[in-house]
């Protein structure tokens, strides 16, 4: 692989303007990349104080809510590898007024960059058109440019729950290889499916909630041209080294891209790790994490849900559960009996090879660019995931290999 200029550490504004013009892709991303690349040649991460992001959280609230209000209880939480999140108390009167009461609250905050660079608004628009179809945050403010924190935050409520049984040992990244048990397992994975299914039929007026995501319209490919454009596009702001693999998925995808059956919300990353559930009910309480979701086809969801990324062998050893919960057939099954949608076998292939694609991009491309340039928080954790994208990318040339 050749070594290229060190051109995308310290961009100039043409060459900025050059990877708009090739890969056009969403507003709202379009406007997020940019924003990226124009603060690149900048500082990286530096520590934050607590106290520093309280104030910004407290400037944040003041300019949004009218009551008086008061903030206790700060704390860093752990977890995730792309965004800095803080929980606190906050007594005020609520949204609407009333009586005094005290809330659970998260903050959300992007570092100078991550190993996905998304948008703030998108999510919070997403996450408010979801409330009451299926367990998530509740919603408060966002700062989606940074006007009163360090960086782009969103505001949302503290859920209780965890991600995987609270004794089982800690072991991997989380979500991947979680193991529920056979007793917790048909209860989880019954309301991992009809989750997806629901946020799969979006109504208008839920739609009508996410003015950042641009339309997309059944019977064309323009979403999904959009969407390989946004991955192409990091590739090629992120990338340290030519890798002609990357170019022929591209074009393959562009290529095979099949018309829209159905307009989904796709959550982008639904799996394992990204719900939270009360081990007293074993009942879902958060579906978090949604930074990387689309307008587009069902079929990406499914496929990622069902890679070999998060699941395992069950006790029998070769029964393979799809995020830890059951077999892939299995979950189309029911996934088709509660939706009424189908699950194309062609389409599953398609976004396996687009699912790589995007991996590719993030560990190969942006992992390594953002621990080179110290631009997160988690350098370590970015740092080890760079490692594994040649084992990823070697994933990708598998996959074409069968579907070419």
């Amino acid at each position: 692989m050749a070594q290229i200029s060190d051109i995308r550490s310290a961009p100039t504004p043409e060459f900025i303007e050059s990877v708009r013009a090739r890969f056009p892709t969403e507003a709202e991303i379009d406007r997020v990349l940019t924003r990226k690349m124009k603060a690149r040649a900048g500082p990286g991460y530096s520590p934050l104080s607590l106290d520093q992001v309280v104030e910004g959280v407290r400037s944040l609230i003041a300019s949004e809510h009218g009551g008086d209000f008061a903030i206790s209880n700060p704390r860093w939480l752990q977890g995730g590898a792309s965004k800095i999140q803080i929980a606190f108390e906050l007594d005020w009167t609520g949204p609407d007024g009333g009586a005094r009461r005290t809330d659970s609250l998260a903050l959300r905050m992007q570092p100078p960059e991550s190993i996905v660079e998304t948008s703030r608004r998108r999510e919070f628009e997403v996450i408010k058109a979801m409330d009451g179809v299926i367990p998530v945050p509740p919603c408060f403010w966002i700062d989606p440019d940074g006007s009163h924190l360090p960086y782009p935050s969103i505001l949302y409520g503290f859920v209780e729950g965890v991600s995987r049984p609270s004794k089982a040992p800690v072991t991997k990244v989380s979500g991947v290889g979680t193991n529920f048990g056979p007793e917790l397992r048909p209860v989880l994975a019954r309301q991992f499916v009809e989750a997806l299914t629901r946020i799969h039929k979006p109504s208008e007026a839920q739609l009508a909630q996410m003015p950042s995501f641009d339309k997309v319209e059944t019977g064309s490919t323009d979403a999904m041209l959009r969407q390989l454009n946004w991955w192409r596009r990091v590739w090629e702001e992120d990338r340290p080294c030519d890798l002609p693999l990357v170019d022929v998925a591209y074009r393959w995808l562009v290529e095979n891209a099949v018309p829209l059956d159905h307009v989904s919300v796709v959550h982008g990353d639904f799996r394992a790790g990204n719900f939270l559930y009360s081990e007293e009910s074993q009942k879902i309480t958060a579906w978090l994490d949604w930074e990387l979701a689309v307008l587009g086809d069902r079929h990406q969801d499914l496929c990622w849900a069902t890679g070999g990324h998060f699941g395992h062998y069950s006790e029998d050893g070769t029964t393979f559960l799809a995020c830890g919960l059951l077999p892939a057939e299995e979950m189309f099954e029911l996934y088709e009996k509660l939706s009424g949608l189908t699950v194309d076998p062609v389409r599953l292939k398609y976004f396996r090879v687009l699912n790589d694609f995007m991996s590719t991009v993030h560990m190969l491309a942006s992992a390594w660019r953002v621990a080179r340039l110290g631009k997160t928080h988690q350098d370590v954790t970015v740092a080890w995931l760079s490692m594994i994208g040649n084992g990823i990318a070697g994933h990708l040339a598998a996959t074409l290999e069968e579907v070419i």
